[in-house]
């Protein structure tokens, strides 16, 4: 073998091991690393940490007040004994059960005996093994003598014909499945330990029927998104229905959010670029933007639509991150430039601009950034000495690639930087898949997309999801379909939330 051939060698075998050994180091961020992708430069090696030259351990701060020559420790306590109040709850959300307890010196005197000059007031956070009660409606059947009438109240109307679920019980089985990731085995279990025994199947028939009702409010929510201006878009994978014996197949939830702060989960089978045209519609509004990540079907969809496309840059800097170990100073370098425009963005929320003055603060302290920063761009690729597959090179050719759409939020006020408030909205997603794992059926996995497109968009106007549910539940059956996006989460607040219904169980005082 020549000299020459074996430094090709040698090159391509080093090539291959810088590979692997980027591949190895993002298996092992994935196993023990954390979630986060935050960057921090590292710390210089000639500068010892004084921990690190004398080990002290850290000693707990302790609050001392004086006490006659010395310093005591102060005691430390919940208030429990000392009967201050301590308003740690919502008493409009919370039972309380008053236990009053008398000196048992008093226990057999007379009332007249004695003379109550004050209280002390202890909280005890208790609970019952499940909150589950049963309405027991009786309804007398009457005779009137005079005619001989019988006359009987017909059924208390529910939201499903001759069902047995209340209101309220069906509420807090959609919260306690999609809001709080508890499977509806898990809930059937929890009925049976309180003592309450229906089938299994039948939990699944009430969530389905109850969604059911709600498909109309999400299908104006729907309508509502896709007349925004700004929306951002993403999919993310779900298993849903069978591919045979012991395997499911791959779905996918395409979450848009739209500008007035409301998220839809739109479910279909697919990750075909045809969905975003039928999500999205063909007809956008004008001057429409949509914000993603660099996934081609939403570029086929901004080409067909004529929509002006937005690039997310935390999809562009994740690039640079993983080129940490294969470019350490060069990623290092992307991610400090793109530090410095985050940092413009967190100035803009903390001084609360809109409209034309962020607008303008943009266009001061972003724009220069924005173009220093692909200048540089320019630079590192006109480098020689990386290879086409080198990490750091890719994530170079990504950011130029999307320079257009990285550069839509320099222009409008209305366009994020990212898309990580989409990103915290479908956290749900991939949360709830730890505890129920797939969906059985497509139709289960568009039932999840409705209800958790309304309980999200709930949290979104801090409106309280199972009060939500409560009313829009029993009013439903009622509110004209004309006006059906009343019931949205956004305009319920504005109509419905100053006194919303309740389950008759709210008349009961707790026993």
């Amino acid at each position: 073998m020549s000299a020459a051939e074996l430094a090709a060698l040698v090159h391509s075998q080093a090539e291959k091991i810088a590979a692997l050994e980027h591949q190895l180091e993002w298996f092992r961020r994935q196993i023990f690393g954390q979630k986060s992708e935050r960057f921090a430069p590292e710390p210089d090696p000639n500068q010892l940490h004084l921990g690190e030259t004398f080990p002290v351990p850290a000693a707990p701060v302790e609050e001392r007040k004086p006490v006659a020559g010395h310093s005591r420790r102060s005691t430390q306590h919940d208030g429990a004994e000392s009967g201050e109040e301590l308003p740690f709850f919502d008493e409009s959300k919370v039972p309380v059960r008053i236990l009053t307890i008398y000196p048992a010196e008093v226990q057999n005197l007379a009332q007249d005996q004695f003379r109550i000059i004050g209280e002390k007031i202890t909280y005890r956070i208790a609970q019952r093994p499940g909150a589950y009660e049963v309405l027991k409606i009786r309804r007398p059947v009457v005779k009137i003598l005079s005619s001989a009438e019988i006359l009987a109240v017909p059924a208390p109307p529910g939201i499903m014909d001759g069902g047995r679920a209340d209101v309220s019980f069906a509420a807090g089985l959609l919260m306690d499945k999609f809001a709080w990731h508890i499977p509806l085995y898990r809930q059937h279990q929890r009925l049976a330990a309180a003592g309450i025994r229906v089938s299994r199947p039948w939990l699944t028939q009430v969530a389905q029927a109850v969604i059911g009702l709600l498909t109309p409010i999400y299908e104006a929510q729907l309508a509502s998104i896709r007349s925004s201006r700004v929306k951002a878009m993403d999919e993310t994978p779900i298993k849903a229905g069978r591919a045979g014996h012991g395997k499911m197949q791959a779905g996918y939830f395409w979450p848009i959010y739209g500008q007035l702060d409301e998220v839809c989960f739109p479910f279909h089978a697919s990750r075909s670029a045809d969905f975003v045209c039928h999500a999205l519609g063909l007809k956008p509004v004008a001057n429409a933007v949509l914000l993603t990540d660099g996934y081609a079907a939403y570029e086929h969809y901004a080409e067909k639509t004529g929509i002006h496309h937005a690039r997310c840059w935390a999809h562009g800097r994740r690039g640079f991150f993983d080129a940490l170990t294969a470019e350490p100073d060069g990623a290092a370098e992307a991610l400090e430039q793109i530090k410095a425009m985050y940092a413009v963005e967190e100035e803009i929320r903390v001084r609360k601009l809109v409209g034309d003055d962020k607008l303008l603060h943009r266009l001061t302290h972003s724009k220069p950034m924005v173009e220093l920063f692909f200048e540089w761009v320019d630079r590192q690729l006109a480098r020689q000495g990386f290879t086409p597959t080198n990490p750091f090179i890719q994530a170079l050719n990504y950011v130029l690639e999307r320079r257009t759409g990285l550069e839509v939020f320099l222009t409008d006020p209305d366009v994020p930087i990212d898309t990580n408030h989409l990103e915290r909205a479908l956290r749900v997603v991939p949360m709830g898949r730890k505890s129920w794992l797939f969906c059985w059926t497509e139709l289960g996995a568009k039932h999840v997309g409705i209800i958790q497109s309304l309980i999200v968009t709930c949290r979104l106007h801090g409106v309280d999801p199972y009060t939500y549910l409560v009313d829009v539940l029993q009013r439903i059956s009622e509110h004209p379909d004309s006006r059906v996006a009343e019931l949205t989460p956004r305009l319920w607040k504005q109509h419905f939330a100053a006194d919303p219904m309740r389950s008759e169980i709210n008349d009961f005082p707790p026993h």
